[in-house]
């Protein structure tokens, strides 16, 4: 029999508006042994409501499998939902022409704390809560049925998993490393996707419409790309026609594979590139300082706040991107800035933004929205989902 988690009263509201996560505060004890990652029944007063998976250290204590209380958590259940999660993705047919695809968006397909990812024939996962843990190797099967892909690497290493009493973990599930480097091609643009050192899994799949906009913005502009990581937003602003791109960040190695990135593609014009290896804050003050002028602007920052205790913190620093944006376009200019932390919401972003643009004495108006590609799909339920937002301004 399943251990059972039982609920503080009044506290199964947000279950009945299917909202995933149960909180420490919200539980009463539990009744039966269970190890994190296991799967509990959750009750309020007498009456089973949803499977879910028990995690301890954590301050989200639980994570909801299915809100069907007699649906039976097994391998068969992680090969219905990794299936359905891959065949969703067929939903918006432009999505199967690119070789980079997220497969798996954790909670918003109904399989809390995992990302799946797919470059080519290769599968990076990232496991991220106890019970996405627990059932890693039914989750590689399910994955390589669902897929048929050669091969699935591991990387369990974000500081998340240590908010769930995880050590991180990295390596080949399935298969064993190609015989190259992965080469994903993006709007017609090669890149090179380092699944075991680079971010995330690799590469940032959430930008790729966003940085297809930026293509189309670019002809006849001069570009400033902060925070460049390995140059997605500056080979498709060299490709859509800019007249010059410069990108900055504070890492070395990932400049260099920015550069070789810039190689694969030698329609490209390399003559027309700048990487600068800078603090991007102090950078900019320098730009400044130096009176130059951007025609466009691309501010696509770290995450500052990975929890809304660090929104207080983090507002500063968008805060200060944002003015230094501003004070270095060029009147009519255009800044596409961006934050990916989920302790700052829409709202308050745009509110920190409208706030650096009236310190800099300038007006600008939103002219697009921004969020991260179709594949990344958010559950209405889960508005946690939307973690990357960004705006399209000009700029008088």
């Amino acid at each position: 029999m399943s251990a059972q988690l039982i609920l503080q009263p009044g506290k199964e509201r947000s279950l009945f508006r299917r909202h995933p996560w149960i909180f420490a505060g919200s539980v009463e004890r539990l009744v039966g042994k269970a190890r994190p990652g296991d799967t509990v029944e959750v009750v309020a007063g007498k009456q089973v409501l949803v499977k879910a998976a028990w995690s301890p250290e954590s301050q989200i204590r639980a994570r909801v499998w299915s809100f069907d209380p007699n649906e039976i958590i097994d391998n068969a259940f992680f090969k219905r939902r990794v299936a359905a999660a891959v065949a969703r993705r067929g939903v918006l047919p432009s999505l199967t022409l690119e070789q980079g695809q997220r497969l798996i968006h954790a909670e918003s397909d109904g399989l809390p704390g995992l990302i799946a990812d797919k470059y080519g024939d290769t599968v990076v996962v990232q496991l991220t809560s106890a019970g996405a843990d627990k059932w890693r190797e039914a989750i590689a099967d399910a994955l390589q049925l669902a897929t048929g892909c050669a091969r699935i690497y591991e990387r369990s290493d974000s500081d998340v998993r240590g908010l769930e009493g995880l050590e991180p973990r990295v390596g080949w599930l399935r298969g064993e490393a190609p015989a190259g480097e992965i080469v994903i091609e993006e709007h017609g643009v090669k890149m090179a996707v380092d699944i075991v050192a680079g971010h995330k899994t690799g590469f940032y799949l959430d930008q790729r419409d966003n940085r297809g906009l930026l293509r189309e913005l670019s002809a006849g502009r001069r570009v400033l790309n902060c925070f460049c990581y390995t140059g997605g937003f500056s080979l498709q602003a060299l490709a859509g026609g800019a007249t010059s791109v410069v990108s900055i960040d504070s890492s070395q190695p990932a400049l260099d594979r920015a550069a070789a990135n810039l190689a694969l593609n030698p329609r490209l014009p390399a003559d027309r590139a700048e990487w600068r290896c800078e603090n991007v804050f102090d950078e900019l003050r320098k730009l400044k300082a130096a009176g130059e002028t951007f025609d466009l602007i691309v501010l696509d920052p770290p995450k500052f706040a990975p929890s809304a205790s660090h929104a207080e913190r983090a507002s500063r620093a968008y805060k200060d991107i944002n003015l230094l944006g501003c004070k270095l376009l060029a009147p009519g200019g255009l800044l596409m800035t961006y934050s990916c932390s989920g302790g700052i919401g829409l709202e308050l972003f745009q509110k920190i933004v409208a706030g650096a643009a009236l310190d800099a004495g300038r007006d600008a108006r939103i002219m697009q929205r921004l969020q991260g590609a179709p594949d990344h799909p958010i559950a209405l339920a889960f508005p946690e989902g939307e973690y990357l937002k960004g705006l399209l301004l000009q700029v008088d």
